[in-house]
């Protein structure tokens, strides 16, 4: 017996994941955290009528999600001032970037992305026999001019963009953003990922044009929304381009429960709002607590906080293993020199109070002292 009979690829494909999650990490630990801020969730949650909404929904779970999410496409439209056929909602935004490189991606196609961004959208494009052309940032940054010149450069067929960046938090103006926009070559598809753009100040996300066939928006309901678990999100873009997702996406991915949580949640902009003010607040005491450490934050436009630890990676690996072993996750970047760098997510009050607590002591105790 020989079993089953994988793709030559599959056979060349390592079995990791991109992240390890929390729970997993709490089973090797033999123990829960005490404060959750490495996964970049939103600890406010969703808005009240979202909950609502789910639980409502949670009674037809019998029942398949609505194949075209027909009604949560006309709120966005609403919302967004686009026609919903420039919409395609699916199962995150992870979700969306494995079709967008099952429809572009086959082996020998060049990708270009950033060294040491989203390692996601990375993990799809391997699977699909991609070849990742990767940039480095340039400070702290992702380098639009840089990831464009280099997708006309190789004849890349997608180039990978987040504004605000992950993991680091940083964000480009609109202008600067147009700018790559207007300068993608013209078989190549430019993937803007806006996955944290509710967070950033205004004048950070160009105008939405969905007569541009060589850009994709994406969005999401996992952070600022507080919908993580659901596994929703959407992209806007060009209607022949939205239109082609049908062609391999799969059309029951979605839930009814999450339909009519992102519905709820679209509805209901005043706590959008009320969260991203709680967000901004949280972002100003992580950096307070950093300063009183004698370190310095990355700026943020997001629901998370990179904190400088002044010195090289292995000594910001020894701080967060001394934050983990006292029960605070956070993570940290994977490539120089932004690996010098702790991350943590904006946590309820009493989750910084407790890293305001440990952090000096993990610290010390990295520092061998």
């Amino acid at each position: 017996m020989t079993g089953p009979m994988y793709t030559k690829l599959v056979e060349t494909l390592p079995s990791a994941v991109p992240f390890v999650g929390p729970e997993t990490q709490e089973r090797a630990r033999g123990r829960s955290f005490a404060a959750r801020l490495g996964a970049n969730e939103n600890v406010f949650g969703p808005s009240p009528h979202a909950i609502a909404a789910m639980t409502r929904a949670a009674g037809e779970v019998w029942q398949y999600g609505d194949a075209e999410s027909y009604e949560l496409k006309q709120a966005l439209s609403r919302l967004h001032f686009i026609e919903p056929e420039n919409i395609i909602v699916g199962e995150g935004i992870d979700g969306l970037l494995g079709y967008i490189a099952r429809m572009f991606v086959e082996p020998g196609v060049k990708v270009v992305t950033s060294a040491g961004a989203y390692p996601t959208f990375n993990y799809h494009v391997a699977g699909f026999g991609g070849e990742l052309v990767t940039v480095p940032f340039k400070g702290d940054y992702e380098d639009p001019v840089a990831l464009i010149e280099k997708a006309a450069e190789v004849g890349a067929r997608l180039v990978y963009l987040s504004n605000p960046d992950n993991p680091m938090g940083t964000v480009h103006s609109a202008e600067v953003i147009q700018a790559a926009i207007e300068a993608v070559p013209d078989n190549c598809l430019f993937i803007l990922d806006e996955a944290y753009i509710e967070f950033a100040p205004a004048g950070h996300a160009p105008a939405l044009d969905t007569e541009d066939r060589n850009v994709i928006r994406m969005r999401t309901f996992s952070k600022a929304y507080g919908m993580a678990g659901a596994r929703i999100g959407y992209g806007i873009g060009q209607a022949d381009l939205i239109t082609s997702f049908n062609k391999i996406r799969n059309h029951f991915g979605l839930s009814r429960i999450s339909q009519a949580g992102a519905l709820a949640a679209v509805q209901d902009q005043r706590y959008l709002q009320q969260t991203v003010q709680s967000v901004a607040q949280g972002r100003k005491r992580i950096e307070k607590i950093a300063a009183e450490q004698g370190l310095s934050v990355v700026p943020s436009a997001t629901n998370f906080v990179a904190i400088d630890c002044g010195q090289d990676a292995a000594f910001a690996k020894a701080v967060l293993d001394q934050l983990v072993a006292r029960d605070i996750f956070v993570r940290m970047p994977f490539v120089a020199p932004q690996n010098r760098c702790i991350r943590l997510s904006v946590g309820t009050p009493s989750d910084l109070s407790l890293f305001e607590l440990q952090f000096p002591l993990a610290l010390e105790a990295a520092s061998g002292d």
